[in-house]
């Protein structure tokens, strides 16, 4: 009686499992396969992360990419970003958001072609659509400039040469030394600009006048700046190349 006790029991199980197993596949296969209307209407994890980037298109360093056709609305646009505009390319010195009475609000940029070295004035409207322009920044060094004007410059990672135009590095040209480390910003592999650290030691050539409070020299790389009375000719100087100002006399 035992022993057929046991094989009922057995059996049941055994008959339990079965249809436990064939009930967990359906409604597993059901729950993958049904798409409710409330999660049709929902964005995919692709359309959330594409969402985000766009919104976080400006908030990323500039540098790390390069691509064309990402727009961005002209109130998201922030001193130092680099647009497209009417096929050129823009640096941006500065942004003035305005709104004048019950008129519409405008933005008024200030840019620099980085291919022209000139400077224009914008006004945008906030939801105007401006292309994001990436730049790639890669550092060089200077070897020598060529009778026409052409730089040669060192990668110093793989000691390829590269050359590029002296006027990309527009005033700050003068400033250029022998090994001295520089930086050139690439679009689409094109150089746009170049530029020199901003201290960078300098020679007084020579003064040119003098006065109680300051006096007024040549550099031995041309530019005229003021300095200090103590300097004289000879001296070696830590200059300010944004804006050729004196720093310091340069520590020996």
């Amino acid at each position: 009686m035992q022993a057929l006790m046991r094989h009922k029991l057995k059996l049941c199980n055994s008959t339990f499992n079965f249809f436990f197993k064939l009930s967990s596949t359906s409604s597993s296969s059901y729950f993958h396969s049904y798409s409710s209307p409330l999660n049709s209407s929902l964005p995919s994890s692709t359309s959330v992360s594409a969402h985000s980037s766009a919104i976080n298109s400006f908030t990323t360093p500039w540098s790390t990419i390069q691509r064309r056709g990402n727009r961005v609305h002209a109130s998201d646009i922030r001193v130092g970003n680099t647009i497209g505009k009417q096929g050129r390319i823009y640096e941006v010195l500065k942004v003035d958001h305005s709104h004048e009475g019950r008129g519409k609000a405008t933005i008024k940029v200030e840019l620099r072609d980085l291919i022209q070295g000139t400077k224009v004035s914008q006004r945008l409207g906030p939801d105007e659509d401006v292309e994001k322009a990436y730049l790639h920044e890669k550092s060089f060094m200077y070897m020598c400039t060529d009778q026409d004007g052409t730089v040669v410059l060192m990668d110093t990672d793989t000691f390829d040469q590269i050359e590029v135009s002296k006027d990309l590095f527009g005033k700050n040209g003068s400033y250029i030394r022998d090994e001295m480390k520089v930086k050139v910003q690439f679009y689409e592999d094109k150089p746009l600009s170049a530029s020199v650290p901003k201290r960078v030691i300098c020679t007084v050539k020579e003064v040119i006048a003098a006065t109680p409070r300051n006096k007024k020299v040549i550099l031995d790389n041309g530019p005229t700046i003021e300095v200090p009375p103590h300097i004289v000719a000879g001296d070696a100087i830590l200059v300010n190349t944004e804006d050729d100002c004196y720093i310091e006399r340069a520590k020996a």
